[in-house]
C-alpha cells in the first residue's frame, strides 16, 4: 500500500475519532473500545462504568446511499459504471463479463469490493480511489433542506442518529456534507476497506460493529432504515426495528422483508411518532 494512502487513512481516522468524541462529550458520555472489543462508557465527572449501568437512548441507524438521497439521482449508476471499468481493467474482462461478475459479487457479498478482495487480492484503497472517490458527487448531489428539516424534527433526547454505510469513510462523509446534514449525526459506521477480513452489511458482524461504535448494547434499542432488502432482512432477523425504503420507481420485493416498508423517509413520522418533537 502506498505510503501516502496509509498516511491519509491515519489522518482521516484521527479526525473522525476526534469529531466523534466531541459529539459524545456534548451529551456527557464517551464510549471507548477496550482491547477485547467490549465498550466502556464514561460519564463526564464519574468513574468508568459498563454500558449496562448507564441508560443509553435508542439509536436510529440511517443508511446513506439511495436512502438519504433519492435513487433517482443515479449515483448508483455512475458508481456501477466505474466499478465495471475497474473489473475490466484489473481482471482483463470485457464489459459484459465485468458487469456479470460485478453483479454476482454484489448479490453474494453485499458489496462488489468484497468479492474483489476475497477472490482477486486487489488493493481496496486503490479501488476506493478509482471508484468511490472518483464519483463527481458535487455535480450530482446538492443540499436537501427537506431531509434536514425531517432530521431536525427528531427529538434527540429520545433517540440518537447514527450513519451506517457500506461505503468507505471518505465517500460517506462527502455525501452527508453535500446534503447538508453532516452535523446532525452522532457518528458513522462504515466499511473499512483496509480491514481484514472485509466486513460489510448484511454480515451479522457489521451490525454488531455498528452497535459497538454507537455505544448501544440492546438490540431492542436499535432502529434502522435502508434501501437494501438484504440488509433489512438481516437487521430484522437480529432483532432491530427495521424499515425498508422502497421508492415508487423501484420494484418492491415479492414479499415484504421486514415489519415496515416506506416509499420516502417522511413516513418515519407516522411509524415512530414517539421520536419526533411535538409541532407547535
Amino acid at each position: 500500500m502506498a505510503k501516502w494512502l496509509r498516511q491519509g487513512k491515519a489522518k482521516t481516522s484521527a479526525h473522525y475519532n476526534m469529531c466523534r468524541v466531541e459529539k459524545q462529550q456534548k451529551f456527557g458520555v464517551i464510549a471507548q473500545e477496550s482491547p477485547d472489543g467490549s465498550f466502556k462508557v464514561t460519564t463526564l465527572g464519574t468513574p468508568q462504568a459498563s454500558i449496562a449501568e448507564i441508560q443509553i437512548a435508542a439509536m436510529f441507524f440511517f443508511d446513506i446511499d439511495n436512502c438519504l438521497y433519492s435513487k433517482n439521482k443515479n449515483v448508483h449508476d455512475h458508481m456501477s459504471e466505474l466499478i465495471d471499468d475497474y473489473f475490466m481493467k484489473h481482471l482483463s474482462l470485457d464489459r459484459a463479463e465485468a458487469y456479470r461478475l460485478h453483479q454476482e459479487y454484489y448479490t453474494t457479498y453485499g458489496l462488489a469490493i468484497e468479492g474483489l478482495v476475497r477472490n482477486h487480492e486487489i488493493d481496496p484503497l486503490e479501488y476506493n480511489e478509482k471508484v468511490d472517490d472518483a464519483l463527481p458527487l458535487e455535480e450530482i448531489l446538492s443540499p436537501e433542506p427537506q431531509l434536514r428539516k425531517l432530521l431536525q424534527s427528531i427529538d434527540t433526547t429520545k433517540v440518537k442518529l447514527w450513519l451506517f454505510t457500506n461505503a468507505y469513510v471518505n465517500h460517506g462523509k462527502r455525501v452527508v456534507k453535500i446534503l447538508g446534514v453532516d452535523d446532525l449525526f452522532e457518528g458513522l459506521t462504515y466499511c473499512d476497506y483496509a480491514g481484514r477480513p472485509l466486513i460489510c452489511k448484511p454480515a451479522e458482524e457489521m451490525f454488531h460493529k455498528a452497535m459497538r461504535e454507537a455505544g448501544v448494547s440492546d438490540m431492542n434499542k436499535c432502529y434502522f432504515v435502508d434501501d437494501s432488502a438484504l440488509n433489512c432482512r438481516e437487521s430484522q432477523r437480529l432483532g432491530w426495528t427495521t424499515v425498508h425504503l422502497v421508492e415508487p420507481s423501484v420494484t418492491s420485493p415479492p414479499q415484504q422483508v421486514c415489519k415496515y416498508q416506506i416509499a420516502n423517509l417522511e413516513e418515519l413520522r407516522g411509524i415512530f411518532p414517539q421520536f419526533f418533537k411535538e409541532e407547535n
